[in-house]
């Protein structure tokens, strides 16, 4: 018996809000909302997906700049 080939989700980190968060999308499901890589990591284990290693999987796809592009996230830091 053949089953079909495992499907693999499509993970999109969108562009960064005017506050820096990012949404986090499967298809067209939001899985959260993250405002540091580690919060992508939590998302992602949360939805049973935490075997994505997050900087470097070809799965994901980054909107708007990649892994360590947090913007607004330095303004919130240096106050």
């Amino acid at each position: 018996m053949t089953y079909p080939p495992p499907e693999f989700p499509h993970i999109v980190v969108h562009t960064p809000a005017l506050d820096g968060s990012r949404r986090v999308t499967e298809g067209d499901v939001t899985l959260g909302i993250a405002s540091h890589l580690d919060d992508v990591v939590e998302i992602l284990r949360m939805a049973d997906l935490d075997r994505i290693e997050v900087e470097e999987s070809d799965l994901i796809e980054w909107q708007g700049g990649g892994p360590d592009e947090w913007p607004g996230l330095t303004d919130v830091e240096g106050m």
